[in-house]
């Protein structure tokens, strides 16, 4: 052997000695310097806590506020004893138009969601005129004056802030399993060497990684309330309410007779200032003619509180 190629095999040995010292410094740092998909799942999930707090969207929501400016009262009210329509309302000489209300009976502070009309003014005993459903709902007996508060409501929209769904988690990786490698014991510098040209054959033989998706369930709808029904006319009011009630049945009775009476009537279930109540109404009229017509007809059945609304 020339000097020539005694001191090109020097230079080769040398640099397998060279790799293999930077092969175990690499695999004795790989604990802490290893990528993140090859980390234990206890590393992964302790780096994913400490992201970025979830986000949260901010959405308008309708609410009922009191609105004392429009209307509001202190006064005793009366129920006569004698069954009424219309669901829960009072009446009173000072009002100017029909309102929703918060009937308050300051005695034991009950409430209730109702409607407010105007009374006669020449009808002798206390202002308040109550009908049987908002007796019941506020614990009044007949002929026995309570004192109330009534108090007009009106919709007013409201931020509302709701955390954001996270995000769908990563497409699980799949990586091919490594191929198998003949273990022959060698000398320890030498072994590593071959370790490692081993391993760069089987790396470049290795097929790409396949990303799968998860399959996501189908999510399943929830369930929806009666919606309002969708307004088609011009008028401004094109709704007529029958009523409003504090017991769901008695709302579904006065619907099924405006059925029985040949008009299509909707049960709206709401909920103000923590109490749940339901309206009926029928429409919408498309002018102010037919408007006037499904009124007179409502009010011939005997509902003659019944007035035009929005929706």
């Amino acid at each position: 052997m020339t000097v020539a190629e005694q001191g090109k095999g020097g230079q080769v040995r040398l640099t397998r000695l060279v790799l293999v010292g930077a092969a175990m410094v690499v695999l004795a740092g790989c604990e802490e310097g290893a990528p993140s998909w090859l980390k234990p799942d206890s590393a992964r999930q302790s780096s994913a806590e400490g992201a970025a707090p979830a986000r949260t969207s901010v959405k308008l929501v309708e609410r009922d506020v009191e609105a004392p400016d429009v209307f509001q009262v202190t006064d005793m009210g009366l129920w006569d004893g004698r069954p009424s329509l219309g669901g829960v309302w009072v009446a009173h000489p000072d009002v100017k138009e029909p309102e929703r209300v918060i009937i308050r009976s300051t005695a034991d502070s009950k409430f209730v969601i109702g409607a407010l009309f105007r009374r006669a003014r020449d009808i002798p005993g206390p202002a308040l005129q109550v009908s049987s459903d908002a007796a019941a709902a506020l614990g009044m007996l007949a002929g026995a004056p309570v004192q109330l508060n009534v108090t007009a409501l009106r919709r007013e929209e409201a931020k509302e802030e709701t955390p954001e769904p996270e995000a769908a988690p990563d497409a699980a990786v799949t990586l091919a399993a490594p191929a198998d490698i003949e273990a022959t014991a060698l000398e320890p510098v030498a072994g590593a060497a071959a370790a490692i040209d081993a391993a760069e054959a089987a790396e470049a033989a290795a097929p790409a990684p396949q990303t799968t998706a998860a399959a996501a369930p189908n999510p399943t709808p929830a369930a929806a309330p009666t919606p309002a029904p969708a307004r088609t006319s011009s008028l401004d009011k094109p709704f007529i309410q029958i009523g409003i009630f504090s017991v769901e049945e008695n709302a579904r009775n006065t619907a099924t007779a405006m059925r029985q009476a040949g008009m299509v009537p909707t049960v709206l279930e709401q909920n103000s200032q923590g109490k749940a109540f339901w309206r009926v109404i029928v429409g919408p009229a498309t002018n102010a003619s037919e408007r006037a017509a499904l009124l007179k007809k409502i009010q011939g059945i005997g509902f003659e509180d019944a007035y035009a609304v929005t929706n």
